[in-house]
């Protein structure tokens, strides 16, 4: 699972591949040993438990980074490397 971004000790992955799970594009994202999935683009959060800030900043990074998300999420689908996407600053 190749990380894509990290910034404030968040670490943020896309899977290769993987559109059965939620039906829709996803991140994973970590953040001290705490995991969560967060859609793309409105940046809900699908599964797990990340602090309201954390969280907060991650849908912050998503709005600003939408278009490359979608780009990087199209190419994994179809199992092609994705790029990384600058970090929230």
């Amino acid at each position: 699972m190749p990380t894509i971004s990290m910034f404030y000790g968040i670490i943020i992955r896309m899977l290769f591949m993987d559109t059965q799970q939620h039906h829709l594009p996803y991140l994973h994202i970590e953040y001290q040993g705490v995991q969560a999935v967060i859609s793309i683009p409105d940046g809900n959060l699908l599964e797990g438990d990340i602090p309201a800030k954390k969280l907060r900043m991650v849908q912050a990074w998503i709005a600003i980074h939408e278009d490359e998300l979608m780009a990087d999420w199209s190419l994994a689908v179809s199992g092609q490397p994705v790029f990384s996407i600058d970090p929230l600053r």
